[in-house]
């Protein structure tokens, strides 16, 4: 497990399936603001490719987030898009209601870089978020991002096009948590 101050990224156990697949991905509203595809229903014990992890895709990594202190899940967070020539990836997490507001998306994005850049050896990380995300924006500047343009009116989410922001970091610009 990688492990963060308040926060351990882990492997997906099954267990964590209902309760992500519940908290997460049955909510029209957080579903839709989460995915880049329209929300749809999905058939309890379906191989949803969101949360059954096929450990032969090279390109994504998925992580179950859990509490150091009681070992509670709290959320999912992935390296995507990883690109071995390039040495770049993207940064993708998301958190059950429940443990919104308690600073762990900040500890995730800064146990994923941590992964990123001294476990993968890449150069570059991404994040692409909704422009009125302030949570995920505040938790990506906190740990280096710079914020490098607006996709305007890029993301259709329920009924309206959302601008998108575009932040990025370079691992000679990271500077790791000495705590973590």
């Amino acid at each position: 497990m990688l492990r963060g101050s308040k926060i351990g990224l882990r492997a997906r156990h099954d267990e964590d399936i209902p309760i992500l697949r519940t908290e997460l991905y049955d909510d029209v509203v957080i579903g839709s603001r989460a995915e880049a595809a329209p929300w749809r229903p999905v058939t309890p014990g379906s191989k949803d490719p969101r949360l059954v992890v096929d450990d032969t895709v090279q390109g994504h990594v998925p992580f179950s987030v859990v509490e150091l202190d009681g070992g509670a899940l709290v959320g999912t967070a992935n390296l995507w898009g990883i690109d071995n020539h390039h040495r770049s990836a993207h940064i993708g997490l998301g958190l059950l209601p429940s443990a919104r507001g308690k600073g762990y998306s900040t500890d995730v994005v800064a146990v994923l870089c941590h992964y990123g850049f001294v476990v993968r050896g890449l150069h570059r990380l991404q994040i692409e978020t909704l422009a009125d995300n302030t949570a995920m924006l505040r938790s990506a500047e906190r740990n280096g991002f710079v914020r490098e343009g607006v996709l305007r009116s890029s993301a259709w989410v329920l009924g309206e096009f959302l601008d998108e922001v575009l932040l990025g970091l370079l691992v000679q610009d990271w500077k790791p948590d000495p705590a973590a």
